[in-house]
């Protein structure tokens, strides 16, 4: 299938590793121009290097530093006309602290980024957003309710765009993956960190198994792409089964 990708220009957050770079990939193997950021610099410089991207260092809590990267990748490609949020501060504590966090980095970011990239969607004949959510949105699980809350209002923010944004010719979506492993990535650590933890999740999973960020890349990218272009306000849950939550 032909995705309708090529000459199309994206931002991605988070882009340097897991989930966010293999949609970096993919993108860029469609023929997309992306632009990533991320918060490690050499992560950054790494990934940019390896896929041929614009990348650069940006702590997505900067509300004047993310806008001046969506505002530079802007002039650089000509346009934007894919935006993909894919940053969490992965804020599972059951304290203040969680809730600040993720209000700062999963909520704010998101509604700043797809702010500052509006002029640019609005002028796009392919415009189209989607955030990254959690299946922690969904339902109770074991992570803090700090984490589970922002993952659902980002559900709930999206389907608004949506239903504001679509006389605009602008789509948004969101993606709400499961327990995704790689290396560098919060499982991997769990793994290590604390086993019997990773033990109960991946128990967990009705496939046996954990998802990879490819799985998941591939449902971010369709979403995004002008081969959903009818698509708006849809919640894809990529999870193996794991939820289990009837979604109407």
């Amino acid at each position: 299938m032909d995705l309708g990708l090529k000459g199309l220009r994206a931002v991605i957050t988070g882009g340097s590793k897991g989930i966010g770079r293999r949609c970096a990939e993919i993108l860029v193997a469609e023929g997309a121009q992306v632009a990533i950021c991320a918060r490690t610099q050499a992560d950054v410089q790494a990934t940019a290097a390896d896929l041929g991207v614009r990348g650069t260092a940006v702590d997505v809590t900067d509300k004047a530093a993310l806008e001046a990267w969506v505002k530079d990748s802007a002039e650089a490609m000509g346009g934007i006309d894919i935006v993909i949020g894919n940053v969490s501060a992965l804020a599972v504590a059951d304290d203040e602290a969680a809730w600040q966090s993720g209000f700062d980095t999963d909520m704010m970011h998101s509604v700043r980024l797809v702010t500052a990239a509006m002029p640019w969607l609005e002028q796009s004949g392919a415009a189209s957003i989607t955030l990254v959510s959690s299946v922690s949105g969904r339902e109770i699980d074991f992570t803090g309710a700090a984490y589970g809350a922002f993952k659902a209002a980002l559900v709930h923010y999206a389907q608004g765009l949506a239903f504001k944004l679509a006389p605009k010719g602008i789509r948004a979506n969101t993606v709400s993956p499961g327990n995704t492993y790689f290396d560098g990535g919060i499982w991997q650590q769990i793994e290590t960190g604390n086993p019997d933890l990773f033990a109960t999740a991946l128990g967990l999973n009705p496939m046996g198994r954990m998802a990879t960020p490819e799985e998941i890349a591939r449902g971010v990218v369709f979403l995004a792409s002008p081969a959903s272009s009818f698509t708006s306000g849809t919640n894809l849950v990529i999870d193996g089964a794991l939820t289990k939550g009837v979604q109407l």
